[in-house]
């Protein structure tokens, strides 16, 4: 048996020099979780390339507790670890003249895009690409890493886990998002027919936490009981985006709904029937106006509590250019603020937060570890 992963000793003294806007008492919460749980954003990829091998190795030894997959289908029907189909910005693809005249614009989720998209290469001409940094402004130390590493199956990123899993003598959930539904299966696609086969065939999805997210209702409702026979342990969470954003496939059935109508206290209700999690940004969790400064806190943790629904929000990040205005310093807008990043974290566990994506898995542990 593994043992449930081991906890950081604390490391104090990263908030003496910030003042964090104090917390209205109306946004005290306790949370549903034993702790607070840390989601490792694609990997620790603050910190290497995201969606590597080499981004979720450094998310398990900085102290994740699940490790996220986002899936996207290739043209023969294998799910790929990719944050999207198009793989212009994070792979070398624009390198390869043999794949030049496979560029093209595509619409996915009613936004119009242009490059190159998994569904037209086969898995072993993906494996020809090497994986890039997808914010090379920001995050310049990780294009040392361009190149070194290729693109991930689901298959391979469920075994590398399951094999850390067993050196480090932890037990690793995974959090994995079946991404763009609707439009994959538009394109004759079913992404959740391969995830399913997917996570039966291996042992360890069988047995070890696992979550699973969309920012679809309807293909968590189809497939939530299957998920369950498989792995009982499983949970379901609906993501959510801003709050003027329609909900995909509701939208494609002609239906208005947005996912801030999903947000109050009757749509929390329903997404209770299909959903265990609720995962909105954290902009849902305290406002921000257009300067990025925080404003006032919403009731969305508690109203979500009340519903029966943990909530996991998304994402920490711990550059300048990501954090609230007031947690900012004077370094520059891409320089990393890890006190910032910190401070932001424990406004939300304060509020009654239950997990939390980042793309620095190890500020987020002692964001937990300073409570």
């Amino acid at each position: 048996m593994l043992s449930p992963v081991k906890r950081r000793s604390v490391m104090g003294g990263c908030l003496a020099a910030l003042t964090v806007p104090a917390m209205n008492k109306a946004e005290a919460n306790p949370s549903l979780a034993p702790e607070p749980l840390v989601f490792a954003h694609r990997g620790a990829s603050a910190l290497r390339p995201e969606h590597t091998l080499a981004a979720y190795a450094e998310a398990a030894k900085d102290g994740a507790d699940y490790i996220e997959p986002d899936l996207v289908p290739t043209k023969d029907g294998v799910l790929v670890v990719r944050h999207e189909c198009n793989i212009t910005d994070t792979t070398d693809v624009a390198d390869h003249p043999e794949f030049a005249s496979r560029k093209r614009t595509v619409t996915i989720d009613g936004v119009s895009q242009t490059g190159w998209f998994t569904i037209d290469f086969d898995l072993a001409e993906l494996k020809t690409l090497r994986a890039r940094e997808r914010l090379p402004t920001i995050r310049p130390h990780n294009t040392r890493y361009n190149d070194h590493f290729d693109i991930p199956t689901f298959e391979e990123m469920i075994d590398f886990v399951a094999a850390t899993a067993s050196a480090q003598n932890k037990v690793f959930g995974i959090i994995p998002e079946i991404k763009n539904s609707t439009f994959f299966h538009s394109c004759g696609f079913n992404p959740e027919e391969a995830f399913l086969r997917t996570i039966a065939a291996h042992e360890y999805t069988r047995q070890a936490p696992l979550e699973v997210q969309s920012f679809e209702a309807g293909n968590l409702k189809a497939i939530r009981n299957r998920v369950l026979e498989i792995n009982p342990r499983a949970r379901l969470m609906f993501l959510m985006s801003a709050s003027d954003v329609p909900v995909p496939d509701l939208a494609a059935s002609g239906q208005k709904t947005t996912y801030g109508d999903m947000m109050t206290p009757k749509g929390l209700s329903l997404v209770k029937s299909f959903a265990d999690v609720i995962g909105p940004a954290n902009s849902s969790l305290v406002l921000r106006n257009h300067d990025g400064e925080w404003t006032q806190a919403t009731s969305l943790i508690s109203d979500a509590h009340k519903a029966g629904l943990l909530v996991h929000s998304y994402t920490a990040r711990p550059e300048n250019c990501f954090l609230p205005k007031q947690l900012r310093n004077d370094a520059g807008p891409y320089a990393r603020n890890p006190e910032g990043m910190i401070a932001e974290v424990r406004r939300y566990l304060d509020m009654g937060l239950d997990g939390f994506f980042t793309d620095d898995p190890a500020l987020g542990r002692k964001a937990v570890e300073t409570l």
